[in-house]
């Protein structure tokens, strides 16, 4: 209390006053100590750091008590208002290493909501983005700054309408250039400090268009922070991002490994249709344990996510992958950090900063393009002070090149073998899923395709030989009947024996030249290369000039039917966006529905858009037929012997003569049953036809006179019943002394000659009679 000079009495003190007088001095003083980053280098707590108390009292509250080594290097040169690049191992607390100074910096400067965005913190994916604001929310309880998340797969509407009032942003690249551009009053202008996490991630191709637009929006005049596991020395990198003389911390440049000490780390060399029996075996022997497994595409999440949960490993499944829908990614990742015992098949968006806790494997499914992404991969285990173990699959054509990579990069690894005993095939399950399931096949299709592309795009072609891959066996293994067919593997191939002529090419001419010089013959060397020069150009052919036109209309039918279509459908293919799918299966006639994704056509190059439905389908692949047998087995309809199997039952004379022989003693069985069947067939047409005869004549309401006498109609009787015995003997009838050599139609025609007459009742009336046959006859 302060006493007043006229009334003496005690006049009340303005805590408003005081507070602003204290926060004033402890800015001072922070101000003053942080000047000498140098002083704070060897400091074990964050207490001890030239920081306010509201960021210490956070750090206490979310439990941050001690220093990592990241965190005691890189904070006091932040606070100092440097630009940092920092580079540690995964898990040792980088985040709070940028956060902290993001808090200081605004405190320092008095900001609050007037003054706008002041912070801005880059993530290349939405689930690092969320795990950072997470943090950051703990940490800055204190500080009357507001904060905010910006990632796609929101309501863009309602981040519009907050995004303005904010003063630190956490953002992915895509959704914060979306703002950039249409969202009003979104202003950059007053940025004092700008981070990238995983930075060597955003400033690579895959971000570089959005990072150089946000850049050019950003004041110049601003702190920048870089963090990652691999930092990026790169001065063109530095460069865009307008960095002042960058102080570059790496705290575990000079170690052994480049790997948390407590990570046991292993690989095993396999064929490639082996990898899902090996990976179902290994997730049924540890039921118990936590494991993340990396696979390269989106599609292939899914086949391996939808086909294991049908076979009932008997632990929880689940998959994380960038065409899942925001909110679903969210929950399925916090849905994963909450279980104790579960397996996450997820793709490289789950391979950086992400926190997942008490992981105890991390399993490589696929090959990663590049040692840094191993060491970000692993990663996912053994954080801070705690162990792990990482297992990652090579096929025999990654193997060497990948272990030279690892070797650069120090990073321990041993060869583990697998025990045939312990492992388990699922190939007939999935064979048999396929079958069953149209769409588990689609999806199959849609993973191998994924799988091949993802290998054919990588950029170390040394590791990622996609025409050295068993194709065939790699569908059969994944439940197909037969490979898709992929243009782009023989381009592969071609390409890279264009490759290793070049090299040897340049070889021999650096070899030349290297001569040339230790001679001293200068006019020499250059005669020669000219001449080499001038062999390589060689005359171009009229045809090979032709082939070469791009009006291809102009040629014959003839020289239509030589061209290789598929080469120059590849061509243009390759041609298309990277974000695009490169290759689909073509589906006309009807749509398959998928999660989040739209249906695609086959790439098809402008010749063949010209060309005729009739066209079209006489330069497309025929379809081959297949039948399954009882295992669910696929053959094809028919199917060749080897030599081996051919051979058992005789050489192929022998064969030959035996099969002449036993199709020749069914051919005369067959003429037996033949035989009797026709005699059969021709005693009961005559016995019907005399039936019928006898019938009408009996009916007859006067009586009717043969031609003949009786002994000829018992005569055609024993015809009947012996003409078969006759046809068997092969022998002709001889004609008896009533018949003449007449045909038989005219014998018949005769025979069947009926003479109409009254009864005779006088003596004269046979008499006429009897002159009447003599007549006739």
């Amino acid at each position: 209390m302060v006493k007043s000079k006229k009334t003496n009495k005690p006049q009340p003190v303005n805590k408003r006053k005081l507070k602003r007088q204290e926060e004033e001095k402890e800015l001072q003083d922070i101000e003053t100590k942080s000047a000498d980053p140098q002083s704070h280098s060897n400091s074990k707590l964050f207490s001890e750091l030239p920081i306010s108390r509201k960021t210490i009292e956070g750090l206490k509250r979310a439990n941050y008590v001690e220093l990592t080594d990241i965190q005691r290097k890189a904070v006091p040169l932040a606070l100092a208002k440097r630009d940092v690049l920092g580079a540690a191992k995964t898990g040792s607390g980088k985040t709070l290493a940028f956060l902290i100074p993001v808090l200081e910096v605004l405190y320092r400067a008095k900001w609050n909501h007037e003054d706008g965005l002041g912070a801005l913190v880059i993530s290349p994916t939405r689930e690092l983005a969320v795990q950072i604001f997470e943090v950051l929310k703990k940490i800055g309880k204190q500080h009357m700054l507001s904060a905010g998340l910006i990632i796609g797969g929101k309501d863009l509407a309602v981040e519009q309408d907050r995004v303005a009032k904010m003063n630190i942003l956490v953002a992915t690249p895509g959704r914060l250039l979306q703002h950039m551009d249409q969202t009003a009053g979104f202003d950059c202008d007053n940025l004092q400090i700008l981070v990238l996490d995983e930075a060597d991630r955003i400033l690579d191709m895959g971000f570089q268009k959005e990072l150089n637009a946000i850049v050019e929006n950003l004041p110049k005049q601003r702190q920048t922070l870089l963090f990652s596991a691999t930092q990026t020395k790169s001065i063109k990198d530095l460069a865009r991002l307008s960095l002042k003389d960058p102080e570059y911390v790496a705290v575990h440049e000079k170690a052994d490994h480049s790997t948390p000490q407590k990570l046991t780390q292993h690989y095993l060399v396999c064929e490639l249709p082996k990898k899902l029996d090996i990976l179902y075996s290994f997730i049924r022997s540890h039921l118990q344990s936590k494991a993340v497994v990396f696979i390269s595409s989106c599609n292939q999440t899914r086949f391996v996510f939808e086909t294991f949960c049908k076979l009932h490993p008997g632990i929880p499944l689940l998959h994380l992958h960038g065409k899942q829908k925001q909110t679903k990614r969210v929950e399925i990742f916090r849905k994963y950090c909450s279980m104790r015992h579960a397996v996450l098949f997820a793709t490289d968006i789950a391979a950086r900063g992400l926190d997942f806790p008490a992981v105890d494997w991390v399993i490589q499914l696929d090959c990663p393009e590049d040692a840094d992404t191993y060491i970000h991969r692993v990663g996912r285990t053994a954080r801070f002070d705690a162990s792990g173990q990482a297992l990652l699959f090579l096929t025999p054509s990654e193997n060497e090149a990948m272990q030279a990579e690892l070797a650069k990069k120090k990073v321990p690894i041993e060869e583990v073998k697998i025990r045939a005993s312990k492992q388990q095939s699922i190939q007939n399950q999935l064979q048999s899923f396929c079958f069953q399931d149209p769409e588990i096949k689609h999806l199959g299709q849609k993973a191998f395709i994924a799988y091949m592309r993802s290998v054919y795009l990588q950029r170390n072609k040394d590791i990622f030989k996609v025409h050295a891959l068993p194709a065939e066996e790699f569908a059969q293994s994944i439940g197909l009947p037969g490979a898709p067919k992929i243009k782009f593997v023989k381009a592969s191939a071609a390409k890279d024996a264009q490759r290793a002529q070049a090299k040897e090419k340049s070889e021999a001419l650096n070899a030349e030249v290297e001569e040339d010089e230790a001679s001293g013959s200068e006019e020499e060397s250059e005669v020669e290369e000219s001449e080499v020069k001038q062999k390589s150009a060689k005359p171009m052919s009229k045809i090979e000039k032709m082939f070469q036109r791009k009006n291809q209309n102009i040629l014959s039918d003839h020289y239509n039917k030589l061209i290789d279509f598929e080469e120059e459908n590849l061509l243009d293919s390759t041609e298309a966006n990277e974000d695009d799918e490169f290759i689909t299966l073509r589906r006309r006639d009807h749509k398959l529905e998928s999660d989040d994704e739209a249906d695609l056509m086959l790439p098809m190059s402008r010749r063949q858009l010209k060309l005729t439905k009739k066209e079209l389908a006489k330069k497309q692949s025929k379809g081959e037929r297949i039948v399954f047998d009882d295992e669910g087995k696929p053959h094809a309809l028919y199917e060749m012997q080897d030599e081996e199997s051919f051979l058992k039952d005789g050489d192929a004379a022998t064969q030959r003569q035996k099969y002449l022989e036993e199709e020749a003693d069914l051919m005369k069985e067959a003429d037996i049953e033949d035989k009797a069947v026709a005699k059969e067939k021709r005693r009961e047409k005559r016995l019907a036809k005399k039936l019928r005869e006898r019938e009408q004549s009996a009916n007859e309401e006067h009586g009717a006179v043969l031609a003949g006498s009786s002994d000829e109609f018992d005569e055609e009787m024993e015809e009947f019943d012996g003409g078969s015995e006759e046809e068997d003997t092969g022998k002709k009838r001889e004609a008896k002394w009533f018949e003449d050599d007449s045909s038989d139609e005219e014998a018949s025609a005769k025979r069947a000659k009926l003479i109409e007459v009254e009864q005779p009742e006088t003596i004269a009336d046979q008499e006429a009679l009897a002159l009447k046959l003599l007549g006739a006859a």
